[in-house]
């Protein structure tokens, strides 16, 4: 039988410029379907929310996540599942900045969440897998390509194909994980750390930076800086960059308002 429930809690800082998301199903946190449907509502949500400036992403317990309900799959139409990964993406379509904190265990479709946000930050007892070839399948929420792109076609095909396990300090060295903490303690002061420093930061100039990075990777170079070229000069125009420049000027922090 397939698991049902579980549950992506949503929460903002008392200011609402941070959204918080934690994945809660049990110790392992299990992706139910309804859990993929839940993380595509809780971003269009967060995405139409002026004051959200940044997300981070989070396992309640003592894991990140396991991965998904394997039984469940069998309970799904084949076609249904060509649109499996649209949910767990919802991260990398989001124009806000995207962390994932991760502590424990990140496996399949946890894995996959992770590799769709835009910094990821973890633990040093964390580990990450995409183990599906040990069940006579393949990953199907953009593992493969993000895994790809990331640490290079060589690596991982032999993480894919072997299904082995990445081990935090690897995973950085591999520019996979932008720092690993001791603990989950630490790990949190990192959270803070980061969001902290997004968050004295232009919106607009985020998001635009964002988006340029994300389709200029996969462009041809010429096209990547052409796309680089247009986006500055578009940020030439805001209020953001004058007052940028008139605080860098008198002295000051900049007052940003995302115009």
């Amino acid at each position: 039988m397939p698991l049902t429930g579980g549950n992506i809690r949503l929460e903002r800082s008392h200011d609402g410029r941070v959204a918080n998301l934690t994945l809660d199903h049990g110790r392992y946190n299990i992706v139910t379907m309804e859990t993929r449907a839940l993380m595509s509502e809780r971003f269009a949500e967060i995405d139409a929310d002026r004051d959200v400036a940044v997300v981070v992403i989070r396992g309640d317990g003592e894991h990140f996540t396991s991965g998904g309900d394997i039984a469940g799959f069998m309970e799904v139409e084949p076609f249904d599942l060509t649109d499996l990964g649209h949910d767990i993406t919802a991260p990398a379509r989001s124009p806000k900045p995207v962390i994932a904190a991760v502590d424990g265990y990140c496996f399949g479709v946890g894995f996959e969440l992770a590799l769709a946000t835009d910094i990821r930050l973890a633990t040093s007892r964390s580990e990450f897998a995409l183990p599906e070839m040990r069940l006579g399948m393949m990953p199907g929420s953009g593992g493969t390509q993000r895994l790809a792109r990331l640490i290079g076609l060589s690596r991982a095909k032999y993480h894919v194909l072997t299904a082995q396990r990445i081990k935090a300090q690897q995973a950085l060295d591999w520019g996979l994980l932008a720092s690993v903490s001791d603990d989950r303690e630490g790990l949190e002061r990192e959270v803070d750390r980061v969001v902290s420093t997004l968050l004295g930061y232009s919106p607009v100039a985020l998001r635009t930076a964002k988006e340029v990075l994300d389709r200029g990777v996969d462009a041809p170079l010429a096209s990547g800086i052409e796309l680089e070229r247009k986006s500055y000069a578009m940020l030439r125009a805001t209020h953001d960059f004058a007052e940028g420049v008139a605080a860098f000027r008198e002295k000051r922090a900049p007052s940003f308002t995302g115009r």
